[in-house]
């Protein structure tokens, strides 16, 4: 049992943190009403945030290059940023894009 859960000890560290993350917008929502998320957010961003740290596992599992891991994951969290802040504000204006 402790074999089984060392190898899948980086992905419950994933799982915590994107749970973790999704409870700072929870909170800011019962002190300020600039923070307006429904369930649906909370979904989408959980979604990304999930595969976001899959395909992070899945580089740190699968290449051995420092060099490689460090390109692959930047490109990683660009993709990341970039979709966020189109779902938020849509800076290229296609039809998934927040108001």
């Amino acid at each position: 049992m402790n074999t089984m859960l060392a190898n899948y000890k980086r992905i419950i560290i994933i799982l915590g943190a994107i749970s973790l993350l999704l409870v700072i917008p929870f909170i800011a929502m019962q002190f300020s009403p600039e923070v307006n998320w429904n369930l649906f957010d909370f979904i989408v961003m959980g979604i990304l945030l999930l595969i976001v740290g899959l395909f992070l596992e899945l580089i740190l599992r699968t290449f051995h290059k420092p060099s490689v891991k460090i390109v692959l994951i930047v490109i990683l969290f660009l993709l990341f940023i970039l979709t966020w802040a189109e779902l938020a504000v849509g800076i290229f204006g296609t039809p998934f894009a927040g108001s």
